[in-house]
């Protein structure tokens, strides 16, 4: 096994890729923050299959961590992430520095609306902000035909997807389905920080966000009652210019605040949110009706938040 060639800056990545274009290849990347685990190494697979040459990144992005996060203890292992990839079809790794990221005088960022409002936002409200940035920046210095990421960060997922359709830049985003461990807990790096009580506990996220899609998927269904929407209460003073609010299924409001409860009994510290979005642009579901849905949800064990999604 050869490791892959690292690159650290911007213009060297830019030479590697020149290269790969002269000699005739399709180019994916697969943008991680390090810390490699199995569902990233499905990702690198998934790119392997789709160009003839796969670029991943490393890169640790402080934007998209707020002062109070876990930008400093996040995990790191550069050496063991390069060896992992050696076993697979990897060509090149860019691991640039912050500075080479930002550098004095950085001034630009990406504010993103759409599928970036709700669930995350509302408890981290400078997340896809800084995903968005440092995404336009990873795709501006390789400019990949595809770029690879993981359904389990579904939020992020389609967050980028809309940019890349807003902006015009010309790629393809590809999700790949969440790698979980056998008792159905999604594989992420933060997993490292659970104690052992905590790692048994875990796994009735993914089993509670299930029954939740599996109830939704009934409720929305409508069993084949006519086809209704949620009422609308009468607003207070609101911006005519501003486009009418959604509101949510009242039955599928009480399924979620049911799983809340469960997760709370399940010995979840706290949870952030349980919620059922419309599968494309995560907006709420305001009437019955067959169609994809999503399933997220973001719960706390001590001190570490994990998160999770399924289709429904």
């Amino acid at each position: 096994m050869t490791q892959p060639r690292v690159v650290r800056s911007t213009a060297d990545v830019r030479g590697v890729i020149a290269q790969w274009r002269h000699d005739g290849h399709k180019i994916a990347l697969v943008p991680t923050m390090g810390a490699l685990h199995t569902g990233h190494l499905a990702l690198v697979r998934r790119a392997a299959e789709l160009a003839g040459r796969t670029l991943v990144s490393i890169f640790v992005n402080p934007s998209q961590f707020a002062p109070h996060e876990d930008l400093a203890r996040y995990p790191r292992d550069e050496a063991g992430d390069l060896a992992k990839l050696a076993a697979e079809s990897c060509h090149a790794v860019w691991a640039p520095t912050a500075a080479e990221m930002y550098p004095d005088g950085f001034a630009t960022r990406i504010v993103p609306s759409g599928a970036a409002q709700g669930l995350e936002s509302d408890f981290r409200p400078h997340f896809f902000g800084g995903v968005a940035t440092v995404c336009a920046k990873l795709f501006g210095a390789t400019t990949p035909d595809a770029a690879v990421f993981g359904e389990k960060d579904y939020q992020q997922l389609c967050v980028v997807r809309q940019m890349v359709r807003d902006l015009n830049m010309p790629l393809q985003i590809i999700g790949v389905p969440t790698t979980r461990e056998a008792d159905g807990l999604a594989l992420s790096s933060r997993n490292v920080y659970l104690s052992a009580e905590e790692r048994k506990i875990a796994p009735a996220l993914n089993r509670v966000l299930r029954e939740v899609a599996a109830k939704a998927r009934e409720v929305v269904s409508g069993g084949g009652a006519p086809k209704s929407k949620a009422p609308r209460p009468a607003p207070l003073v609101r911006d005519p210019a501003l486009p009418p609010q959604a509101h949510q299924l009242p039955a599928l409001e009480a399924i979620c605040a049911a799983a809340t409860a469960e997760l709370t009994a399940a010995g979840f510290t706290k949870v952030d949110y349980v919620a059922v979005r419309e599968a494309d642009t995560l907006h709420v579901v305001s009437e019955t009706g067959a169609r994809p849905l999503r399933v997220l949800g973001a719960a706390w064990l001590g001190g570490t938040r994990l998160i999770d999604n399924v289709g429904a």
